[in-house]
């Protein structure tokens, strides 16, 4: 087995594997009817890469009998270029409450810069952002803000919620594993391994990286089965339900304008709900440039 290429595909999936699929990557296309990219990859006129970005989808009440109310998905690629964030971060101050994620406890759910995060998802994370020279999510976003709430599991309702489910991560690994195995066929003379190899040795390893990263995301979009179940998953399923549980709550309370900012991954099931359990309409889209994939020497 080609380690390499298990490892050149393990890549493109460890950003999401807490923001895991259903997820679909586009060109510069969408549709407000049904839309089905939350990250596309843009090319300029010769067809380079030039940015990774992700969607901030916008909805409104279907009946129309409350124009006042907003609900965006706003959809999170967790190591990105600090300009991402920053813009991320004015973005969210328009909005009455953003609904976030992060499995922690209620009494720590709080992200505080600096602090290690804990547990091989974090840890790969972590080594992403200093692999691609980015910046990593819980470094960069504030979540102290007032309007921010918690609205995501706890570790033991998450690991609970996995028992329930018969799920584990060695399991979602050796799924990643195999799909890898099967996509070296596509791939005999190990071009992407070489690609791999070469960038990382290359002075500018992070820019060659990120643009083979980027690319990785948009071979995902045959891999959006990789961790659901006939009913769903914990790392999706279970953790919109929470989001969404939280999001009904201040709805009630009268609030009008509000965000959920998750993993992009999430959003494909967060708009089905929206529009299947709320009543809710897409009624359009913006981007925001997450990794800027433009050589800063060209």
């Amino acid at each position: 087995m080609n380690m390499q290429t298990c490892f050149h595909r393990l890549l493109g999936l460890i950003l999401f594997l807490l923001a895991a699929t259903p997820m679909a990557v586009a060109l510069e296309s969408d549709d407000a009817k049904s839309l089905n990219h939350y990250i596309r990859l843009t090319r300029d006129a010769d067809n380079q890469a030039v940015a990774l970005e992700t969607a901030v989808v916008r909805f409104q009440a279907a009946d129309g009998q409350d124009d006042k109310l907003r609900i965006d998905l706003i959809g999170a690629i967790h190591v990105a270029d600090q300009s991402y964030f920053a813009e991320l971060n004015r973005l969210f101050r328009k909005y009455d409450l953003v609904l976030y994620e992060l499995v922690a406890p209620e009494e720590d759910n709080v992200p505080v810069p600096g602090r290690n995060p804990g547990g091989a998802i974090g840890g790969m994370q972590v080594g992403m952002k200093n692999l691609l020279d980015l910046t990593y999510q819980l470094d960069e976003i504030d979540y102290t803000v007032d309007n921010f709430v918690h609205a995501d599991l706890t570790p033991q309702e998450f690991a609970q919620a996995m028992r329930d489910r018969n799920e584990s991560f060695a399991g979602m690994f050796f799924r990643i594993m195999g799909r890898s195995m099967s996509a070296q066929a596509k791939d005999p003379f190990g071009t992407s391994d070489i690609r791999l190899l070469a960038a990382m040795f290359a002075p500018d390893r992070a820019h060659r990286m990120k643009q083979i990263m980027a690319e990785q995301f948009a071979e995902m979009e045959d891999q959006l089965d990789i961790f659901d179940g006939p009913d769903g998953s914990t790392i999706v399923t279970d953790r919109n339900t929470r989001a969404l549980e939280v999001l009904r709550r201040k709805m009630e309370a009268g609030h009008k304008r509000i965000a959920i900012f998750y993993g992009a991954g999430h959003l494909a099931d967060f708009q089905r709900r929206l529009q299947d359990d709320f009543g809710m309409k897409h009624i359009g889209t913006d981007w925001v440039s997450a990794w800027s994939l433009v050589d800063s020497d060209r």
